[in-house]
């Protein structure tokens, strides 16, 4: 401020007013500088009063107003912070959700309001912009909620901020702190029920009663915050009214009949479909309702017998009408054994649930098992296939005994079928009527082998023989039709047989010729419809006729071994011819034929040879390994007659060729797990054209040859079939072995052992059957550091199947959260999550917390969703550790403890621990690691004065089980005079190896105690005696005291001085709360302490006394000495004057009394004195006058003499010449009394010695000594 004076003198400046502390002036220069800072919002404007003067003239004062300008100092302020709503999950998207109020002090732009969301918790892509406020502090709902699918609760972190502003000459923003909006979504009914499965079935025998419990089902409200009650029902069903559903808890029962066997074409499953609705309407007025279909297999019950039907499988329907009990077939007579019944279409079925018959005992039931046999007047000569069935088959009758089965005998035989069921044993019959077909079974039969005949030589052609041979045929029909024949042989061209009569005539006269041939031997055959033939022998005479071709004799019919045989056979012929001419001559030849070219014949010798080797297969297999060769013979006559012959010759066969398969190797394909199922089907054949030759047995061989079972079967003649099974109670596993490389042998009954082989390859057909395995690699702990440090994908879990199909996920079993490895419980659930995948994400990122919870197990286990049903889907549980890292979001903190801290100066030496902190830092590692200093140390005085003290403490610190101890010690001796507090100043601060360290503080207050509480205790012992029971004098001094006793030191007495006590003991007597005890208090509490006061005089105390220097001089010394015998002194002469007048009295009272004896007797009898007397005593009132001396009782100021007890009151002047009593109790009483008295002249000369300044010697003791001697023991004290 600028003034003006014309006197060009130096002026004075001043200010003034009730606001002119803001500012000061430089009284000389009139310079104005601001002292405090200014607030517009609390003074935006007023007044000072500005002076000057020249300190001789008046002052010049002007009023000056001041404009405080505005700046942006002030921070938007939210009016209100706890801030919270509820919305319904439906509220339309736009609307207000929430409105909030924050005002800023500041004016212009700097009091604009603007508001921001910083924050959306739960942090997902899906909040991140669900919500945006306005610039009014609307909060409005910018996408759709769902309590469900969503969040069911959000919370917003909003900001206010102004619009900026100068400050400090720089455009400033404030904003306030973050205030949090709680945002709590309501459920509404929006959704439909959802069963809690995907999928029901249940089973129920079909006799099941009425209102049987077959399986529950379970629908919930989506609506999770809702949760409405859900009706149940059954809308639609493939066998209605079977089923019916309890509406309130879902349970299916039995409404009526059930029928497996109506189910055949259904699977024997009956499908429901259920449908569950909620009580009450949606928000959209309708009903919130889900349907689920339901599958019941309806379990088979034996209640069916097998019944039998004239149809044959697969064209039979079964149907109740359709059973039948008769029925016919035909078979020829004598079949062989296993002939089935021609005709008979005969099929026995049971309706109940049969399992297959390959397994023992067959799986999948036993209700529609049956067995078959045969009864009957003709059961023994017919067997039943199958003997056991199961459901359905077809029933074959078979010939068992063919001789049985006789036309002849029977031409129609009966037997009855009986099917009963394995379980129940009931049965049906079936009666079969079997008519017998006749076969050609007999042979026509002559009555006489040789017939004996006659004709002329020169008989015409045409003659007859003879008519009179007949056989005879007992079959019937075309069997018993009976054909003659001649067979061929000598006289066959002679004569003929006529095939229908047998009438034998002539068959060529000119050939008849006696001189040839006198005797003819013909062969009649009979040969019935059936080509069963019988012969009888001719014997014909001629009579004069004699041309006769060659005759051959017997019949040739060779057997030789294919390959290794050789034929060699001689044809016998001769001629009747006259012998030794060319009529009688015969020549051997072979007529041609289909194998006669590997034949040749002697032509004179009629030698038959093979020209090689024989080869059975060669030969037409119909002809069955036989071969014809017709030799004829013929004489060399002119014409020439000749005869042939047939030379039959049977080429037996031989093991010559090996099998072989139809296919060089085969490819099968087989499903593992599969038990007992057909592999496959090898065929082979073998050329030879024997069976016991080309029979053909399998084997199989190979790595795991032994999972398969291998059984043969015959085609027909040389073929064969081999099917390869998987044993009953076997099963191939694809994980274990895919393919197996086997070799089918097949060999026959070759000694030699040859054998023909093919590859079999059987491919192993994946089924997911086995359980997914976790990957123990991706099991490897994590870790992950606490309060939001982390976000997103933190791990992934691996998994893998060995089946070819599985498809995996990953699915979260567990979350187990412990501290310091204990259970925690649920704190950390929702920290982190699983996905199908794998991928392990931090959920809840600023909720995780290592101080809560520092390891987070993570249970996961695989799932397969396409494993087959059959088999485990899920695998063994694995258990992911994620480890929580520390951050240092915590502060250190002091642990309370109620310990007070005293400081002896004159005892605590440096490098003396004083005083400790206890902290501890929920942290770990290096962020709770904890160091103490010492940050300030205030002295305070009695008088309240404070004064700084550095330098003169020091902190060090340890630890032990994670509570941080910080010791603190002395630097430097005390000054033992100061009388006050030492407040210390202890900071407590973390060293995080990353981040800032924090830090906590506390102020311990260090109670000094000063030299003026320094008590000295003087015993009758050395210091040596003292210091080895310096224990028992403090526990004896604490006992009496309750306070800590501190020993300063024990020296011996200066031996100049007169007093009785050998040594003293220095110390100081302090209460936990820090204060001290005075001589005074101490002497009071250890007179109320009788025990301690004795065992302290038996340890030799005997002077209490105040602290004395150890310097102080002689003089001091003398005059305590002078004036203790002084009191001694004085103590002795009124001893003395008492015991001289208590004497005196004596006399008298003995005097009185016997004059009062003598007055006694003259007194006349039963004259008593008139008042009360006191027995035993010569007391004539209670206030204890002797009516004798006539003196009042008084005190005589000894209070070192009284007593509580009346004991004590006894008069002095009694008549038991002062005795006292000596029992037990009234010696104790009178010792206690004694110390009293003792322990108050200690006080007395101690409280004498601190009023007149002197040391503490004295002549206590032995002035106490004088007395005892002077009037003896304690008890003539008493």
């Amino acid at each position: 401020m600028v003034v003006e004076d014309s006197n060009d003198v130096d002026l004075i400046y001043g200010i003034s007013g009730s606001n002119a502390y803001f500012f000061n002036v430089t009284i000389n220069t009139g310079e104005v500088k601001l002292a405090y800072p200014l607030d517009y919002e609390t003074v935006p404007i007023f007044s000072i009063t500005i002076s000057a003067s020249d300190q001789h003239n008046n002052r010049v004062q002007k009023e000056m107003h001041v404009v405080v300008e505005d700046r942006n100092d002030n921070a938007p302020v939210f009016q209100n912070t706890g801030f919270s709503t509820s919305v319904n999950e439906t509220l339309p998207v736009g609307s207000v959700v929430f409105s909030v109020l924050a005002v800023d002090k500041d004016t212009g732009s700097a009091g604009v309001v603007k508001y921001y969301i910083e924050k959306v918790i739960p942090n997902t892509l899906d909040s991140e912009h669900l919500f945006r406020i306005m610039d009014n502090g609307s909060i409005i709902l910018n996408g759709s909620l769902s309590y469900n699918n969503k969040s069911a609760f959000y919370q917003l972190e909003l900001k206010a901020c102004d619009s900026g502003g100068l400050l400090n000459d720089i455009v400033t923003i404030q904003c306030s702190p973050p205030v949090f909006l709680s945002i709590t979504v309501v459920d509404q009914p929006d959704l439909d029920p959802q069963f809690v499965r995907e999928f029901y079935s249940a089973s129920v025998a079909e006799d099941a009663a009425v209102g049987t419990s077959v399986l529950k089902v379970e629908a919930v409200d989506s609506d999770k915050g809702i949760s409405d009650h859900v009706i149940y029902s059954i809308s639609n069903s493939t066998r209605p009214g079977w089923f019916d559903i309890e509406a309130d808890d879902g349970v299916i029962i039995v409404a009526g009949s059930l029928d497996r066997e109506q189910l055949l074409e259904e699977d024997e499953e009956v499908q429901l479909e259920v449908t569950a609705t909620e009580r009450n309407l949606n928000i959209y007025g309708q009903e919130a309702k889900v349907s689920i279909w339901v599958t019941i297999r309806v379990m088979d019950v034996n209640d069916h017998k097998p019944e039998f039907y004239n149809c044959s499988l697969p064209d039979c329907s079964f149907t109740l009408q359709e059973a039948q009990d008769n029925f016919t077939g035909y078979v020829d007579e004598h079949a062989s054994t296993r002939i089935p019944i021609n005709g008979l279409t005969m099929v026995a079925y049971d309706p109940d649930k049969a399992g297959s018959l390959l397994y023992n005992p067959p799986l999948q039931g036993k209700n529609g098992t049956f067995l078959l046999s045969l009864e009957g007047p003709d059961a023994g000569a017919f067997s039943v296939s199958p003997e056991l069935a199961a459901g359905s088959v077809d029933v074959q009758v078979l010939v068992k005994e063919s001789e049985m089965v006789d036309y002849e005998k029977k031409t129609e035989m009966v037997v009855q079928v009986v099917a009963t069921d394995s379980m129940s044993k009931n049965s049906s019959i079936a009666r079969v009527t079997i008519h017998l077909r006749d076969i050609n079974d007999h042979r026509p039969t002559f009555p006489q082998n040789l017939y004996v005949l006659s004709v002329l030589e020169n008989s015409p052609t045409g003659s007859v023989v003879t008519s009179s041979i007949h056989a005879t045929d007992p079959d019937t029909g075309e069997w018993g039709r009976i054909t003659y024949s001649l067979l061929p042989g000598n006289g066959e061209d002679l004569f003929e047989v006529d095939p229908d009569s047998g009438t034998v005539t002539v068959k060529n006269g000119t050939l008849l010729d006696r001189e040839r041939q006198a005797v003819y031997y013909l062969t009649l055959q009979a040969t019935d419809g059936g080509n069963l033939s019988t012969s009888t022998t001719l014997q014909i005479n001629l009579l004069d006729v004699n041309d006769n071709p060659p005759i051959v004799s017997g019949s040739y019919n060779i057997f030789v071994q294919e390959e290794l045989g050789d034929v060699s056979v001689t044809i016998q012929a001769y001629d009747n011819d006259e012998p030794g001419t060319n009529n009688s001559r015969l020549l051997f030849s072979l007529l041609p034929g289909p194998y006669s070219a590997n034949f040749s014949i002697d032509s004179n010798t009629g030698l038959l040879r093979n020209l090689g080797p024989l080869d059975r297969e060669a030969i037409d297999p119909t002809l069955g390994g036989r071969i014809v060769l017709t030799v004829r013979v013929s004489d060399c006559g002119v014409p020439s007659f000749s005869t042939d012959v047939n030379v039959t010759i049977n080429v037996e066969d031989i093991n010559d060729n090996l099998p072989i398969f139809s296919q060089s190797s085969y490819q099968f394909f087989v499903k593992e797990r599969e038990l007992g199922v057909l592999v496959g089907v090898v065929e082979a054949w073998d050329a030879d054209q024997t069976e016991v030759n080309n029979r053909i047995s399998f084997s199989l061989s190979g790595s795991g040859a032994n999972n398969f079972v291998l059984r043969g079967s015959m085609l027909g003649s040389g073929r064969a079939e081999g099917h390869i099974w998987l044993p009953p109670d076997g099963s191939l596993d694809y994980e274990t072995q895919a393919l197996f490389l086997l070799t089918v042998s097949a060999e026959n009954l070759d000694p030699q052992g040859h054998v023909a082989t093919a590859g079999v390859n059987v491919t192993v057909v994946d089924v997911n059957d086995e359980p997914p395995t976790l990957d123990e690699d991706s099991l490897q702990g994590i870790s992950v550091a606490e309060n939001g440090s982390q976000h997103g994908q933190v791990a992934e879990v691996v998994a893998w199947d060995v089946d070819t199909e599985a498809q995996l996920e990953i699915q979260l079993v567990n979350v187990i959260c412990t501290k310091g490895s204990v259970d925690v419980g649920s704190l950390c659930h929702g920290w982190f999550s699983v996905d199908a995948n794998g991928s392990v994400y931090i959920n809840q990122s600023e909720a995780i917390d290592y101080e809560a919870c520092d390891l987070v197990t993570l249970v996961v286990r695989a799932y397969d969703r396409t494993t087959d049903p059959r088999f485990q889907a899920y695998s063994n549980n694995g258990s992911l550790l994620i480890t929580i890292e520390d951050v240092n979001d915590n502060a250190p903190y002091f642990l309370p403890d109620n310990q007070t801290f005293v400081i002896i100066p004159e005892l605590v030496k440096p490098s003396q621990q004083v005083a400790y902190v206890r902290a501890r830092d929920n942290d770990s590692g290096s962020n709770g690691a904890i160091v103490f200093s010492i940050l300030q140390v205030d002295f305070i005085s009695k008088d309240g004065a404070t004064i700084p003290f550095q330098g003169f403490f020091w902190i060090a610190t340890s630890v032990e089980a994670n509570v941080f101890t910080g010791s603190i010690e002395l630097v430097t001796n005390l000054d033992s005079t100061l009388q006050g507090t030492y407040q210390v100043t202890v900071q407590a601060r973390d060293t995080p190896s990353v981040g800032s360290a924090q830090s906590a503080q506390i102020t311990l207050n260090l109670f000094t105690v000063d030299q003026s509480y320094r008590i000295r205790l003087q015993f009758s012992t050395p210091k040596e005696e003292v210091g080895a029971n310096v224990e028992a004098i403090k526990a004896a001094l604490a006992q009496a005291t309750r306070t800590t006793v501190y020993v300063v030191n024990i020296q011996d007495t200066d031996s100049m001085a007169r007093a009785p006590a050998q040594s003293y003991l220095d110390a100081y007597f302090v209460f936990s709360n820090g204060s001290a005890l005075t001589l005074n208090e101490l002497s009071l509490m250890i007179r109320k302490d009788q025990d301690a006061l004795t065992q302290l005089l038996q340890l030799g105390l005997v002077v209490l006394g105040a602290q004395e220097s150890q310097e102080e001089d002689q003089a001091k010394l003398l005059t305590s000495v002078i004036i203790g015998l002084g009191v001694a002194l004085l103590l002795v002469l009124v001893i003395m004057i008492m015991a001289l007048v208590c004497m005196r009295k004596s006399y008298h009272r003995k005097l009185r009394a016997m004059k009062a004896a003598k007055e006694a007797r003259k007194t006349a009898a039963g004259v008593m004195p008139s008042a009360a007397a006191i027995p035993g005593t010569n007391m004539y009132n209670t206030e204890r006058a002797n009516p004798m001396l006539n003196l009042p009782t008084k005190d005589l100021g000894l209070e070192y003499l009284t007593s509580s007890s009346d004991l004590d009151h006894v008069s002095l002047n009694s008549l038991d010449d002062n005795s006292v009593d000596l029992d037990g109790n009234s010696q104790e009483i009178k010792a206690r009394s004694w110390m009293s008295w003792y322990l108050g002249l200690l006080t007395w000369d101690s409280s004498l010695k601190v009023r007149k300044g002197v040391g503490g010697t004295c002549c206590g003791l032995g002035s106490l000594t004088s007395l005892c001697q002077a009037l003896g023991s304690p008890k003539a004290l008493g």
